[in-house]
């Protein structure tokens, strides 16, 4: 099949409203993610991001090991604080949504211009945004975290962690948004250097700072927050290095980088629908720690603990989700749309496949995990128990996420928003109160809660994904 190209019809494609957009001829030459061995595409893309986001699982793992060694309140701010980032991660992912649907789509269609201009204007957008979360996490940082349950003592010992955390936002907006340019031009391997190289700075600041090794000030939990942003903002130094002077699809110079409104607001309502989803997942973990905050900092604590270490292998499957996603959208825009839902079968039952090994691992060695990270036995007990009762559900979760991120790679993201309004507000948050509070069930009722919404999320999104409605979605 090598060597073939076919010359599409001349027709008119939408420019996004950038400034200087040429309605061309597509010229399809053959791609290895739009044609050939599937499988072989598959691993091309999941390779690197799985080991992408292992390395993001192993930072959020290392991260919370550091600060466990100060003590449990530090753990508790660092969760406390993870819920406020959430809100980050939840506009960051959402404007990645969008950039990846869009690059995807476009470098299917051979449309390498208007591709790059989709990438310059999601990283304005990104630093648009970042600014007012930057003002309100340096302006009211007690505050926050008062409003999440924390003393007035946590309060003030954690307030340094939080400002610094949310005051630098913009290296996480710029860190996932160029990531998605990346996987959305198929360029998996760059992704995940400079994850890499964000969360490999990290690892090594993280002791430095905090304990004062060597030349290093001793800073405790600030130490942490400041190894962060730097390590985040050594990733983007990295991408936009690539973006400038490499030699990869999206390049990007000086005539291109002008910020474009009508631009930027065409990409931001694409990205709605993704936002709209992170914002939905993230409001209900926030109701979520609330809930197991009033239980105290030890079931605070256990719950952090426990989550760092579910999504040690939690993030890898997203990795296999994120190669769906990519897959889609290059085979919807080179009109190869059971080629997109093959891919995304596939995909699935490898996710699937995998979180079911580390559930059977899970289950019996959860206590032992546990006190990897800490010895306090109100902790251990309360963490043990998170980590079993989630894993159950590990199986629904992978079909659930990569069906979602199929429909997002389509370009469709208000169908997954709906599934999260519909399965973590309005079933997940309630059930939660109802386990935790009127049936007395405390933390290990929110546990429960979790598994059993996201299961119903998956059964939903499998059922839409075969009406294939997503293969219609223009973008």
């Amino acid at each position: 099949m090598s060597g073939r190209q076919e010359v599409l019809p001349f027709t008119r494609l939408p420019c996004l409203g950038f400034p200087g957009c040429r309605i061309l001829t597509v010229n399809h030459s053959e791609s290895v993610l739009t044609h050939g061995n599937l499988n072989r595409a598959i691993r091309i893309l999941a390779v690197p991001m799985v080991l992408e986001m292992s390395m993001e699982s192993v930072f959020a793992v290392a991260d919370v090991f550091f600060v466990g060694r100060i003590g449990t309140d530090a753990v508790a701010i660092v969760g406390l604080t993870e819920a406020f980032l959430f809100l980050v991660y939840a506009v960051s992912f959402g404007l990645a949504i969008g950039t990846t649907a869009l690059v995807a789509r476009r470098i299917g269609e051979q449309r390498q211009e208007i591709a790059t201009r989709v990438a310059v204007q999601a990283n304005w957008l990104g630093l648009l945004v970042s600014v007012p979360i930057a003002i309100v996490g340096l302006v009211w940082t007690e505050r926050l975290l008062t409003l999440m349950g924390a003393t007035p003592e946590l309060a003030a010992f954690g307030a340094e962690y939080l400002a610094i955390s949310l005051g630098g936002n913009a290296v996480i907006m710029l860190l996932f948004i160029n990531n998605a340019v990346f996987r959305g031009a198929g360029d998996a391997k760059m992704a995940m250097w400079s994850l890499w190289i964000a969360n490999g700075m990290n690892l090594i600041l993280d002791p430095c700072l905090i304990f004062g090794l060597g030349p290093f000030p001793e800073l405790g939990l600030k130490g942490a927050a400041i190894a962060t942003v730097i390590g985040r903002g050594a990733g983007v130094v990295y991408q936009m290095l690539r973006l400038f002077r490499g030699r990869g699809v999206i390049r990007l110079s000086g005539t291109r980088l002008r910020p474009h409104l009508e631009g930027m607001i065409r990409l931001a309502r694409l990205s709605f629908g993704g936002m709209a989803q992170q914002l939905v997942e993230t409001t209900s973990w926030l109701i979520l720690v609330r809930i197991i905050s009033s239980s105290g900092a030890a079931a605070l604590a256990g719950y952090t603990i426990a989550f760092r270490i579910l999504s040690f292998v939690f993030l890898p499957a997203w990795g296999l989700a994120n190669a769906a996603a990519t897959l889609v959208g290059q085979n919807l825009g080179a009109g190869r749309p059971d080629r997109a839902e093959r891919a995304t079968w596939i995909i699935s039952f490898y996710a699937a496949g995998f979180l079911f090994v580390i559930m059977l691992i899970f289950i019996p060695l959860a206590e032992t995990l546990i006190r990897l990270f800490t010895s306090e036995p109100e902790v251990v007990r309360i963490g043990e128990q998170c980590l079993r009762v989630v894993s159950y559900g590990y199986v629904f979760f992978a079909f659930g996420m990569v069906m979602t991120e199929a429909f997002n790679g389509a370009g469709d993201t208000m169908t997954p928003a709906w599934l999260h309004v519909v399965t973590l507000w309005l079933i997940k948050l309630p059930l939660a109160l109802v386990l935790a509070n009127a049936l007395g069930y405390g933390p290990i009722g929110v546990f429960s809660a979790v598994t059993i919404s996201y299961g119903i999320l998956a059964v939903l999104a499998i059922i839409i994904f075969r009406r294939g409605r997503w293969k219609e979605r223009v973008v």
